[in-house]
């Protein structure tokens, strides 16, 4: 298991187009990726979970990596919210 916290930077959080950028990155790896905000834990593969949680700019997620390549997931996954997810 890998865990690693990050805080979203983009403006409008993690609305439609980033949570839909980050299912579809956490699904190209096997590993299980769960993210955790305020209690509320969710699969990060679903695009329902991952709108229900409402993330704005400035929240802090926790996200746990599980599986044979978790490293290279979390790796690619946090390089999305680095980049903040490319909207400038």
């Amino acid at each position: 298991m890998y865990e690693i916290e990050i805080v979203i930077k983009n403006r409008a959080g993690l609305h439609t187009r980033p949570a839909a950028a980050l299912v579809k990155t956490a699904a190209k790896y096997k590993s299980d990726l769960f993210i955790y905000k305020d209690g509320l834990e969710i699969n990060g593969k679903s695009i329902i979970g991952v709108m229900t949680l409402a993330a704005e700019q400035g929240s802090t997620l926790l996200l746990r990596f599980d599986g044979e390549d978790e490293q290279e997931a979390a790796k690619a996954v946090s390089e999305l919210f680095e980049r903040g997810f490319d909207e400038a």
